[in-house]
């Protein structure tokens, strides 16, 4: 897998941290203040989207009076505690760091969240060491599928696509990846459990842990 690897570029939510069912309960919290009930397609509709780009639609789709930074802003607000207490890294991922690290690839995170929770997590979990560049959706014009984040990341690391490896826990991530010319290794996640199958065709690589690489 890491062969002619030269950069590791991974995204946040439901890839290096267990985080993706916080946001179920975000949305319900936040819309539950308009007397909103949460739609059950909601998390399909928004996969992959920015912050900011989740944002305009949640204004757009339920007519909102807040503005677009408002909505951000509460999100960041709802978020906050729940990224500093409750989230977890995934299995054996520090581990895998530590061992990139002494191996002298370069690592980056392209995250479609906010760079306000990013680097929440990277406090909290001390990652900083790890990581010199950390990007989000908000940075480029388009999130994920498109490519654009993920060729931000590799362009800041110095690094040329095809020997960067991209960590991907959702289908618009995995197909941003490998727009970007990328290696792609699948990250199971309980909140895409649903989509695994998918996942496993469309990736280079799959995982349920990171101790899987870091074992071999």
């Amino acid at each position: 897998m890491l062969k002619d690897i030269d950069a590791l570029i991974f995204d946040l939510d439901g890839t290096l941290i267990d985080s993706m069912w916080i946001w179920k309960e975000i949305d319900r919290e936040y819309l539950r203040r308009f007397d909103i009930e949460t739609p059950h397609d909601i998390q399909l509709q928004i996969e992959g989207k920015g912050f900011t780009e989740t944002a305009v639609y949640f204004k757009e789709r339920f007519q909102l009076a807040d503005d677009v930074e408002t909505i951000k802003k509460h999100w960041n607000e709802l978020a906050w505690e729940k990224y500093t207490t409750q989230v977890q890294m995934k299995p054996g991922a520090v581990d895998f760091l530590r061992y990139a690290k002494k191996k002298g690839i370069k690592m980056g995170i392209a995250t479609s969240n906010s760079v306000e929770l990013a680097r929440k997590v990277a406090d909290v979990h001390g990652l900083h060491e790890f990581f010199a560049v950390i990007k989000t959706s908000c940075d480029v014009k388009r999130g994920k599928p498109a490519p654009d984040v993920y060729q931000m990341v590799a362009a800041e690391l110095q690094t040329a696509p095809e020997h960067c490896l991209v960590f991907e826990d959702i289908i618009a991530g995995i197909m941003a990846g490998k727009a970007a010319g990328m290696k792609v290794c699948g990250v199971d996640d309980e909140y895409s459990a649903w989509q695994r199958e998918e996942k496993i065709r469309l990736c280079d690589y799959y995982i349920c842990h990171y101790d899987e690489i870091t074992r071999i």
